[in-house]
């Protein structure tokens, strides 16, 4: 009966009962919060669902020892968070993401890249501002990149510069990025005039297959020549563009679309929302990168739609851009361009903005890149 009892006292040491803290709970239901909006809400559920359930797996508490979570070495999460410490996940999404990008309405209207820069401006406000809060320069660079919208730049750049701050940016960037469709259409509103909200812009012209088969050659080649430190995400980028554009590489670009960039997203958000146990993530700096990526937010929708304000000033009527289409400047694919058209249909129900806005929408992606490599260069 002793050893009964004995080793009952045993196997309630190993429980999450006997290990429980109020900090876990407070994840716990964070998690819960992220599973929620994805389904009622369908807030970016790709991401959210597997982030929030990995929040729920990473936030059991465990007895010491027991060698399965995820900051323990060898265990299985510990292994499959490498794809995310190690930064190897980040280019396998953007291979994806070039596979599955029509870079036509860029192509097609080649100014369009310039609003995309403008929003990238997020990422240098955001990165002042962590630096007036007390971050070092490289962990200013890492939270910076929020600005940029999008999740796996943030977590390749916060993998090199500052890993012990990569799962509170990595969760700040992809919530954020959900929230693309509440964050930006009050701005949008507030800073244009309904005059400019009913500008129709001229059909993009075609572009031709030959177009669209130099356009990742050429574009790899001038961005990782201004920024060799990108080449991982901007290679992987443009590759993935070639096998969809080229022709005679089909099945490749749709393993690299579908299969494949939906396994690397299962595992980026589980691993991601399991690296947020509550003695890691809830700390004050955690706080601050939270109200920084909001920011940068804010600020990067703000320097596309002036920019595109400003921009107007110098084109001819019948040339003038929608500026609707500056908030998709940022590199939240398609998710942005798809904010600036929904937005553009409440004030004109036939004036479709979305292949407009893909052009600054796929320049945001490749803008995040560079803008990555370069502070990776200076700062690494």
């Amino acid at each position: 009966m002793e050893n009964i009892i004995t080793n009952l006292k045993q196997f309630w040491g190993y429980t999450g009962f006997a290990n429980f803290e109020l900090n876990y709970l407070i994840m716990i239901v964070i998690g819960c919060v992220f599973i929620y909006l994805a389904i009622k809400k369908d807030w970016e559920p790709m991401l959210l669902v597997p982030i929030g359930f990995g929040i729920l797996i990473g936030n059991i508490p465990l007895f010491a020892g027991l060698n399965v979570g995820v900051y323990e070495e060898g265990s299985v999460l510990n292994i499959l968070y490498q794809g995310v410490k190690q930064g190897f996940y980040p280019p396998l999404i953007f291979l994806g993401i070039g596979a599955m990008t029509d870079f036509s309405a860029l192509i097609a209207n080649p100014k369009l890249f310039l609003i995309g820069a403008a929003a990238q401006f997020g990422i240098f406000g955001a990165y002042a501002v962590s630096l007036a809060l007390g971050f070092d320069p490289a962990q200013a660079g890492a939270i910076g990149i929020i600005g940029g919208a999008d999740g796996p730049t943030a977590i390749f750049l916060s993998s090199r510069l500052a890993p012990n701050l990569m799962g509170a940016i990595a969760v700040s960037a992809y919530s954020y990025m959900a929230l693309v469709p509440v964050i930006q259409p009050p701005i949008m509103r507030l800073l244009t005039t309904k005059k400019e909200r009913l500008i129709r812009m001229k059909p993009p012209r075609a572009v031709s297959p030959t177009e669209k088969r130099l356009f990742p050659v050429i574009g790899f080649l001038l961005t990782a020549f201004i920024v060799p430190s990108g080449i991982p995400l901007l290679g992987m980028l443009f590759f993935g563009n070639l096998l969809k554009e080229s022709g005679v590489t089909r099945r490749l670009a749709n393993t690299a679309s579908g299969p494949l960039i939906d396994i690397v997203t299962i595992l980026i958000g589980v691993t991601v929302g399991a690296s947020t146990q509550a003695s890691e993530f809830l700390r004050v700096e955690s706080v601050k990168i939270f109200i920084i990526g909001a920011f940068s937010f804010f600020l990067a929708t703000f320097a596309g739609v002036f920019f595109v304000k400003i921009l107007n000033l110098f084109l001819k009527e019948g040339n003038k851009i929608n500026p609707l289409i500056g908030n998709a400047g940022v590199s939240a694919v398609p998710d942005a361009a798809r904010v600036s058209n929904n937005v553009g249909l409440e004030y004109d129900p036939k004036n479709y903005l979305l292949m407009h806005a893909m052009g600054p929408n796929v320049a945001g992606v490749i803008g995040s890149a560079v803008a990555a490599g370069m502070l990776l260069g200076f700062l690494g």
